[in-house]
């Protein structure tokens, strides 16, 4: 497809959306309607809210608005024709939006039909090119995206350049909805938002619980491993810490209000950096300490408004998996290669193998906003630079796209429907080392600031388990299974046998329960399956009699009457937990 062509053809369904929602609904006022990454959106202000059958309506008038083939025309018009236009339809956000535009810059209208918008373009050239759409949802949102702004009505919907490609994206979305963590949260009993506690705060049941366990174990063997050191922090400070760090001038808006107590502000912890920092400052450090790698699966808090949190993805209490290594400028490389090395053997131990990695830079204006001089930036921006080269992996350079304290390396998770995910980040900070007075004696008997790399690999827990709940859609591999195999006996007398199987495979770390309802065999083994179990065992007189258990998997499978021997060897090879030999 010609570069561009999606995104005008979305830009113009969008247009053509707004005509048919004025056609219906006359009186409703126009904002903004852009197209996306996934389709195209438009903001209407108007009294009653759109209900699903009132999108059907907009839906048939946009395919007689496309039936009738008006070509798009664009005409530059004069700043005070623009307002003097929308002004007589009163349509305000139309008249803030021309006030708001550089007056250099020229304006113009894009018409089709007897629809005529402020707008930058492009369109494709008639409203008949627009053939495979479909409206998807409603929802609220901020005029400009601001909470003391009006909220208005948004008006979601996708397009595409064929039918085929418009009817595959939609199987997708309805498999995305399957497998939404929220969903599937609480249908296998793995977490939960409790209202009377907050919003943004997650409850790990027990099945959820063992799974961040399995993973929590599986990162500190692999941390030991590589000479990574662990440590345990407070959840708050005095407010006077997050003062020095810079935290409360340039992330107070993040952050909680301050708590006090015996005339003493804290505050809830956003990072654990500085944490972290005086642990390192604890001691005189010596260039031959270094590297010093200091890691912590700590629980953090961030303000996040109301409206962007979104079950385990957007919270506002998370664990990270913080590691700071401090080390002298010959060591960064190096460090960086290891901690790569790291981030893809994890990263594919839970079964992501397709990754976009991204070097955030500076960009090459206003760089009074970063933080330390143009050679720290060269040497960071270079040492990440080369480290990614030499290891081989792919990347964009994103300018502009750093923090104001450092460069770094942010890899996206590509899952099982190609949709992104946030993944492991590793970041240089010239702010805090200096901030903090973090420094080690060199070999010249001298006082020298260390290099700080700020690095997490899983990132957020809960972001990264409601990921990976989407990514397997509930049915996790064996190692992760919160319950590995569930024993099925089919009459009461057979209770005796189902709990010695289950007690010779808890011998084994297996995690196994025994279903002895009286309820029939075929109800429990489709619960099971629901429930994304991996292994139903189901014993009934003949396995009694053979020492065996007829097998089933969760996909339907039937794998008969299995010894027990033959089947721990089967479920031992399958949840070998991965090893990176490091």
């Amino acid at each position: 497809m010609e570069e561009g062509r999606l995104e005008r053809l979305r830009h113009s369904a969008s247009h053509i959306m707004a005509e048919a929602v004025q056609d219906l609904f006359p009186g409703t006022k126009l904002a903004i309607g852009p197209a996306t990454a996934e389709g195209f959106y438009y903001d209407f202000d108007r009294t009653e809210p759109f209900t699903p059958e009132d999108l059907e309506r907009v839906e048939a008038r946009m395919r007689e608005i496309v039936s009738g083939d008006y070509p798009f025309a664009c005409k530059v018009v004069g700043r005070e024709e623009a307002l003097a236009f929308f002004e007589e339809r009163g349509e305000d956000y139309k008249v803030e939006l021309i006030g708001a535009t550089p007056a250099e810059e020229p304006l113009s209208f894009y018409e089709h039909d007897h629809f005529i918008d402020f707008c930058k373009g492009p369109h494709v050239a008639r409203t008949g090119d627009v053939r495979a759409f479909k409206l998807l949802s409603v929802a609220g949102a901020y005029w400009r995206g601001d909470e003391h702004n009006k909220q208005l009505q948004r008006i979601y919907g996708t397009a595409f350049e064929t039918q085929a490609e418009l009817e595959d994206y939609l199987a997708r979305l309805e498999e995305a909805k399957k497998r939404d963590h929220r969903r599937l949260g609480r249908d296998l009993d793995l977490f939960s938002i409790q209202e009377q506690s907050g919003p943004g705060l997650i409850f790990w049941h027990p099945k959820g619980a063992m799974i961040r366990k399995l993973i929590e174990d599986f990162w500190r063997d692999e941390h030991i491993k590589r000479d990574y050191h662990f440590a345990y922090t407070p959840h708050i400070a005095s407010i006077e810490l997050w003062h020095q760090s810079g935290h409360t001038s340039n992330y107070k808006d993040s952050m909680f209000s301050p708590i006090e107590v015996e005339g003493q502000q804290y505050m809830l912890k956003p990072m654990n950096c500085p944490f972290h920092i005086q642990i390192f400052r604890s001691h005189l450090r010596s260039y031959r300490d270094l590297p010093f790698r200091l890691a912590e699966l700590g629980t953090v808090y961030r303000y996040e408004r109301s409206g962007v949190l979104h079950g385990m993805l957007r919270v506002r209490g998370f664990t990270q998996d913080d590691a700071h290594i401090f080390c002298t400028p010959d060591q960064a490389k190096a460090e960086i290669i290891k901690v790569i090395d790291l981030v893809f053997f994890m990263m594919r131990a839970f079964g992501y193998e397709d990754f976009d990695v991204e070097l955030s830079v500076r960009g090459p204006s206003d760089r009074a906003k970063y933080l330390g001089g143009d050679e720290d930036w060269a040497y960071a921006e270079a040492v990440l630079a080369e480290a990614m080269e030499e290891k081989g992996v792919p990347y964009k350079r994103m300018e502009g796209e750093a923090k104001f304290y450092g460069p770094a390396i942010d890899v996206k998770l590509m899952d099982s429907l190609g949709r992104p995910w946030q993944g492991p980040t590793i970041q240089f900070d010239f702010n805090l080392p200096q901030r903090l007075d973090v420094t080690y004696i060199g070999d010249d008997g001298k006082e020298h600031y260390v290099r700080m790399i700020h690095r997490a690999i899983i990132g957020s827990m809960e972001r990264f388990v409601g990921g990976l709940i989407e990514h397997y859609g509930g049915a996790f591999p064996l190692w992760l299974s919160p319950v590995q195999a569930l024993i099925l006996p089919i009459a009461d007398r057979h209770h005796e046998y189902a709990h010695e199987v289950k007690r010779r495979l808890q011998a084994e770390s297996f995690r196994v329960e025994v279903d002895a309802r009286n309820e029939k065999t075929g109800y429990k083994i489709r619960e099971a399956q629901l429930q994304k179990i991996p292994y139903m065992l189901v014993i009934g007189d003949r396995e009694v009699a053979a020492g065996a258990v007829a097998a089933r998997l969760r996909d339907g499978s039937d794998l008969g009457a299995v010894p027990i021997a033959d089947l721990m060897g089967r479920m031992k090879e399958e949840a070998r937990i991965p090893s990176s030999g490091a």
